[in-house]
């Protein structure tokens, strides 16, 4: 597995280190691609613009991944309600999802949004 984290500056994707600390001269999407040729078995997008806002996820930039690489893509950064894990599975054709402090703080119970999930159609383990 590889974590990118990126944030979206100047009209594209810049890679960042060091939990975010130090730019990079890679860009995302070529970036991606490298690793996977590289043997990369998934990847862990964080866009740094959404994480901790809450607004959702990066849905273009994980809907670009999705579809220009054949490894699983995992959605990191900007999941503040049920609806953002709907989009960034339909919109977004994320894999996988990850979120910390909705969970940690009680704002969105985790079988309430599995319930929810299901509901809207998306295929998800309920135990």
């Amino acid at each position: 597995m590889c974590a990118i984290d990126a944030n979206f500056e100047d009209g594209k994707w810049i890679c960042y280190t060091s939990g975010g600390r130090h730019r990079s001269d890679k860009e995302l999407f070529s970036w991606a691609k490298e690793v996977e040729e590289l043997g990369a078995g998934e990847i862990l997008f964080t866009s740094m613009n959404h994480d901790g806002v809450k607004t959702g996820f990066a849905n273009e930039a994980l809907r670009h991944l999705s579809e220009s690489l054949s490894i699983p893509i995992i959605a990191s950064g900007g999941a503040g309600a049920k609806e953002h894990f709907k989009d960034v599975f339909l919109k977004g054709k994320a894999d996988a999802a990850l979120a910390a402090s909705v969970f940690h703080f009680g704002e969105i119970p985790i079988p309430d949004l599995k319930e929810y999930l299901r509901g809207e159609g998306i295929s998800i383990r309920m135990k």
